[in-house]
């Protein structure tokens, strides 16, 4: 794959997930603040993910994934 269409699906793989977190959070309205909190965690860290390891899956999911866990336990009480 050429660099140009490597980048062309980075920025829709960003995009992509921008949205889904969007669209997630206006149903988040009855959850309580900690998983809102997991939530939101996992969307930015999937996003970060993405970011660091090129738009890679594993980086993606595997940012989610830690970005879950640090979110629920911020407001652990």
């Amino acid at each position: 794959m050429n660099s140009v269409n490597q980048k062309s699906l980075h920025k829709s793989l960003i995009w992509s997930v921008l949205l889904a977190l969007c669209l997630s959070t206006t149903a988040c309205g009855s959850m309580s603040t900690r998983g809102k909190s997991t939530a939101l965690g996992a969307g930015i860290g999937a996003v970060g993910g993405a970011v660091l390891t090129g738009g890679s899956a594993i980086g993606t999911v595997g940012g989610a994934a830690i970005g879950g866990v640090i979110g629920n336990q911020i407001n652990k009480k």
